[in-house]
Formats: C-alpha cells, structure tokens, sequence
C-alpha cells in the first residue's frame, strides 16, 4: 500500500512539473515573437544597441525553450508544440500595437519577471518530484534572466 502512495505522489508531483514546463515552454514561444516584433520595429537613437540585445534576448529564449521541451520529453512528458496551445499557456502576453523603444525595453523586463516567476514554480514543482536535474536547469534560467533584467533595468535607468 505504501509503495502505490508514494508512486501515485510521485506521479502528482510529475504532472504538476510537466504543466509548468509547458507554460515555460508556451511562454519562451510567444516572447519569441514578440521580442522578433521589437527587433523588426524598434526605431530611435538606440536601434542600433537594441535591435542588437532584441536579437540577444530571442536567441536565448529560443534556447531555454528548447531545454525545457527536451527536459519535458526526458521525464515523459508532451511539450506544447502549436501556437493556439502556447498561446493559450502563455504567461505572458504577444506584442501589440507600436511601441517606443523605452516601453519596449519596460515590457521585456515585465515579461522576463513573469518569466522568473513561472520558473521559480518549476523549480518547486521539481523539488517537490525530486527532479534534481530540472531543478539546476531551471535555478540556471533564474540566474541568467536576473542578470537580463538589471541591465535592461540599467538601461532604462532604473
């Protein structure tokens, strides 16, 4: 009896995981596309810089999106893999209307926040599966966005 207790917690805590990877996964994906729209229409004295940290910032969420839908599959789990699912997942919203480079910036650092957030739930919910490897993968991330978004912050002169 004890043994089906701690497989079926143990399968609780694995399904639990598997949903905030893939509200990570579906907010990588659609801060993806929105960082590509800031990239495209940033205009202003600091194009130059922030079309270039724009690019920066796309290519890592690319790569943490792939981390975590590879982790997903390694502990059997599905990653979400179209775009009304990621959408619908997504913590963070798409990219709407013009914008001036400085709300931009301000609206990278909200979504990398929020990003930090629905990580850190990871990191519990892999704590909680005694997923150790999840864990320090997703401790990574934390690090990493922390640095992005005190100098995005520094940038906005925050």
């Amino acid at each position: 009896m004890s043994t089906i207790q701690t497989t079926n917690t143990f399968t609780n805590h694995t399904a639990a995981l598997q949903e905030v990877l893939n509200r990570q996964i579906a907010g990588w994906s659609v801060l993806y596309t929105k960082l590509h729209h800031f990239h495209w229409y940033v205009q202003g004295p600091h194009f130059f810089t922030l079309h270039a940290k724009f690019e920066e910032l796309y290519n890592l969420a690319t790569a943490n999106m792939d981390e975590v839908a590879e982790r997903l599959l390694a502990i059997g789990g599905r990653p979400v893999a179209t775009m009304s699912e990621q959408l619908r997942l997504s913590p963070v919203d798409e990219a709407q209307g013009q914008l001036s480079a400085e709300r931009m910036v301000e609206s990278v650092v909200a979504d990398l926040r929020t990003m930090v957030e629905v990580i850190k739930q990871g990191i519990h919910a892999a704590g909680e599966a005694e997923d150790n490897a999840t864990e320090d993968m997703l401790i990574g991330f934390t690090a990493a966005l922390d640095k992005e978004i005190w100098m995005l912050n520094a940038f906005l002169g925050k």
